[in-house]
């Protein structure tokens, strides 16, 4: 599709002077073509011309013929398809590589868990797309740092310490200090002494951390808890395959981001009200936020301040990914908004990603402060044991494969609907569907004889239809680096099992005369589909 699209591009601008990106797509199935585009519907108004007379100016040009009401259609000759399938199948990785971002540096920060709290199933979530983003730009040769923001200080952990104060720093264990938190949130909300004490212990913690204080009781349960809660969090990342670079604990941007928000309050971005630093959001139509609070004490925004500050005097980055909940959209357009009043340039350099809920069938509302959420680990458990139970399968490759498929193929943005029992079968858009397809391709290619090929070979309709898919991969991938858009890959990856199964259906292998030629289109099936799943940091096993 990139070479047609080219040189249609090359043609608008030779016939009429216009710098104009057409859209290539797969043709519909009532069409006799492979590829269509609608290009010269989109320059009628500018040209005031007939779209179908642009279509037959441009088909004039291009070995393509145009239709009503002024489409452009392309067929693929067998000589094409033939030459594409076998530069892939001589060197995969030459033909398929991107330099789109060599040279540059792309941060992307995802997961975001808060210490003194358990990772909850959106944790999981954020953590599977953002390395599968991560992995996207590595492909395009970036350099990318994967970066985990957490709070190590705020808030919810002198809610948690409130309770923590009674308990004893030698025999923690993570999910003490989780209930903590929900035992400390109720009092917090519900005791109005305790809550005058949360308050005074947030000051209290700070300082703990700032001077890094040791040597008392609650220094040393906070001390403890935040190791217990890193500790934690590296264990389960190395259990789904993920490795972050930077770990950014709030503490040590805050700083940076208090002294940033006082310098710009000189300046007039910030203004005082009422005691507190805020920023008056409401002159670029968002909401007005605090950003340091009546105790002088550096709200969520300035930590934000201070982390992009800190991200970019650690690394320069090209370009700053940051995935968060939906629920932070607005509040990132005012944190991004101030500081785009003296830092554009960071701001231009940074994407702000959103996502929805993921919820269980039946649409249970979680929340970590009621303590009723669903942990990460308790998503792995479940898929584990439907593998098990419709399987009897213990593979934790397979079971790993099939949670992270089941977030990945899904457009960033909406809730998702997150089963269990779906999420393994072997059937459907699955992940255990695409590892059987790949498995299959194995045993095809460790059964073949390498007989001699057949000169001038004409594909059939499957084969055809097989090697049109597998051509689009590189066209697919520049897409879903472009968008930041993983299901691109993943449901693209479906979409090629599919047409091989169709293949595998209709068109025997080995033993058979066409076995040379139909040896290369599944040679390179395998590669595609290994390719793209490692991308989407999916492992094949060796056997299903």
């Amino acid at each position: 599709m990139q070479e047609i699209q080219a040189n249609l591009k090359k043609v608008i601008q030779n016939l009429y002077d216009l710098d104009f990106d057409p859209e290539i797509t797969p043709s519909p199935a009532n069409i006799a073509a492979d590829y269509s585009t609608n290009a010269p519907l989109k320059l009628a108004k500018e040209l005031h011309k007939p779209p179908i007379e642009i279509a037959e100016e441009l088909s004039a040009q291009l070995e393509a013929f145009a239709s009503a009401p002024g489409f452009l259609n392309f067929i693929l000759p067998d000589e094409y398809l033939n030459e594409q399938i076998a530069k892939l199948n001589n060197d995969f990785e030459k033909n398929i590589s991107s330099d789109e971002y060599k040279g540059k540096t792309v941060i992307c920060e995802f997961s975001d868990p808060n210490p003194f709290k358990v990772l909850h199933v959106g944790h999981l979530y954020t953590s599977v797309v953002g390395d599968a983003i991560s992995r996207l730009y590595e492909y395009a040769s970036a350099k990318v740092i994967r970066a985990n923001f957490g709070g190590d200080v705020g808030l919810h952990v002198a809610k948690t310490m409130y309770i923590l104060g009674r308990k004893d720093p030698d025999t923690l264990t993570i999910e003490d200090i989780a209930q903590c938190y929900v035992e400390g949130t109720a009092a917090y909300e519900d005791d109005k002494k305790a809550h005058e004490e949360i308050t005074k212990l947030n000051k209290e913690i700070y300082k703990i951390n700032a001077a890094d204080i040791h040597g008392t009781k609650i220094a040393d349960l906070y001390w403890r808890g935040r190791e217990l809660s890193y500790d934690y969090f590296k264990a389960f990342y190395a259990s789904i395959g993920l490795k972050f670079d930077k770990f950014y604990p709030e503490s040590t941007v805050a700083a940076l981001g208090l002294k940033t928000v006082k310098e710009q309050l000189e300046n007039g971005v910030y203004q005082m009200s009422d005691g507190a630093v805020i920023f008056d959001g409401e002159k670029f139509g968002l909401h007005t936020r605090v950003f340091i609070n009546r105790e002088g004490v550096p709200t969520y925004e300035t930590k934000d301040v201070g982390l992009i500050f800190t991200k970019w005097q650690d690394y320069h980055f090209d370009k700053s990914i940051v995935i968060t909940g939906s629920e932070q959209l607005e509040y990132m357009k005012v944190v991004l908004k101030s500081i785009e009043q003296y830092a554009p340039e960071l701001v231009e350099r940074t994407a702000h990603l959103t996502h929805g809920l993921v919820k269980l069938p039946g649409n249970v509302k979680m929340s970590s402060r009621k303590g009723n959420f669903l942990k990460a680990v308790d998503v792995l458990d479940m898929v584990k044991a439907e593998l098990k139970e419709q399987y009897n399968s213990t593979d934790e490759t397979v079971s790993l494969a099939a949670t992270k498929y089941a977030f990945l193929k899904y457009k960033m943005g909406g809730n998702i609907i997150f089963d269990p029992k779906e999420s393994v079968k072997m059937t459907g858009n699955s992940g255990p569907y695409l590892l059987y397809s790949a498995v299959r391709a194995k045993k095809i290619l460790s059964k073949i004889k390498n007989n001699q090929g057949i000169k001038n070979y004409t594909y059939n309709n499957y084969e055809k239809l097989l090697s049109k898919k597998i051509i689009e991969y590189k066209s697919i991938l520049s897409e879903a680096v472009t968008e930041m858009a993983p299901h691109k890959l993943a449901n693209y990856l479906y979409e090629l099992a599919q047409e091989f199964s169709r293949f595998y259906e209709h068109c025997p292998v080995a033993g058979s005369p066409e076995e040379s030629e139909r040896k290369k289109l599944v040679q390179v099936y395998l590669d595609v589909i290994t390719h793209g799943l490692k991308i989407l940091n999916i492992g094949i096993p060796e056997e299903m």
